[in-house]
């Protein structure tokens, strides 16, 4: 018999330590689709891994392929039954809920105990050639859309589930807590939500530039300097408040940035997996406070936004690298280096 196909792939063998390597190709299961990567994202999730080794409870334990921001062209004829040709571009949901327990039942997919998330220990993810997915969660994109506008989708869903939570209303002020990917998606989206204005308080003056660039009414450097700005306005804070940081001090910061009454979204993953917050400051300011875990059923939205312009998902790509230079696509991001926002990994 001959050997099993071989395919490159990124391996993350423990905090600090990624590599491309070879793993056998995966053959699908029924039901399942063969899918050619063309593009993978770098997230900020699959960072904590590297400086980490975990996320919370989730640790990694042996050789690992990250990835849950893919796509790639359906191959080997598996979508055939689908009537997915070979060669037909989609697009990804790394989320497999179970869809029998009790949150599938009510609605809440993306909460659901049992969840397979691809990218996740011990989940293998897209940092590979190939990669073996139920065709249950592909995404057909339309024409012209490309690898890295299809990868980026993911990421765009968590920001759109994140301004779902907060029902943003028509003349809303906004504050939104960094400019890393997801923040500056919300800040897109939000401006197209009917916010009056989008104020981005983000410590890294190159990201602050690109919030401006990318219509941000206002930037800031702490929240310090966000509440002397607005000390004189009716409200003295933002309406709604999303942060989308790494800290564990920015859900404190971020309810102090609300106003009396406003609204917080949560969906920053803290480092160390703790936050506190000043509750005599939560309590008399009657905050709503709501934390994000992924996306709900957000993808053809996400899709329709791309495909009609109104969002820009490869306007945050710095860096586009080949998966042979995996190693350094995650020092880049972990150092700030070169005015880093977004890497795209491409075969």
């Amino acid at each position: 018999m001959g050997q099993a196909a071989r395919m490159p792939a990124a391996i993350m063998k423990g905090a600090g330590h990624i590599e491309l390597g070879h793993l056998p190709k995966p053959v699908p299961a029924p039901g399942e689709l063969l899918i050619r990567v063309q593009a993978c994202s770098v997230c900020g999730s699959d960072l904590h891994y590297w400086h980490e080794g975990r996320i919370g409870t989730v640790a990694l334990a042996g050789d690992f392929t990250p990835g849950h921001e893919f796509a790639g062209e359906v191959t080997g004829g598996t979508g055939a039954p689908y009537g997915l040709p070979d060669g037909t571009l989609v697009a990804v949901d790394p989320a497999q809920p179970c869809g029998d327990c009790f949150w599938c039942h009510e609605g809440n997919h993306h909460l659901c105990p049992n969840m397979t998330f691809v990218g996740a220990p011990p989940h293998a993810g897209g940092m590979a050639e190939y990669i073996s997915v139920p065709a249950s969660t592909v995404h057909c994109v339309p024409a012209g859309f490309t690898p890295a506008q299809a990868a980026l989708l993911e990421p765009l869903g968590v920001a759109l589930h994140a301004l779902d939570l907060a029902r943003l209303r028509p003349g809303t002020n906004v504050a939104v807590l960094g400019a890393g990917p997801i923040g500056l998606y919300v800040l897109m989206l939000a401006q197209i939500s009917g916010a009056l204005q989008v104020s981005v308080i983000e410590p890294l003056a190159y990201r602050r530039e690109v919030a401006l660039k990318l219509g941000a009414a206002a930037v800031y450097s702490d929240t310090g300097a966000y509440l002397a700005a607005v000390q004189d306005t009716p409200t003295r804070g933002a309406d709604v408040v999303i942060e989308a940081t790494t800290s564990p001090d920015g859900p404190r910061h971020a309810t102090r940035a609300a106003r009396i009454g406003g609204k917080v979204i949560l969906i920053g993953i803290p480092a160390g997996d703790e936050f506190s917050l000043t509750a005599s400051e939560v309590r008399r300011k009657g905050l709503t406070i709501k934390l994000s875990r992924r996306m709900g059923n957000v993808y053809p939205r996400a899709i329709q936004l791309v495909a009609r312009g109104l969002v820009d998902v490869e306007a945050i790509v710095t860096h586009t690298l080949p998966l042979a230079q995996v190693r350094q696509a995650f020092e880049l991001l972990a150092e700030y280096r070169e005015n880093v926002i977004k890497v795209v990994l491409e075969p």
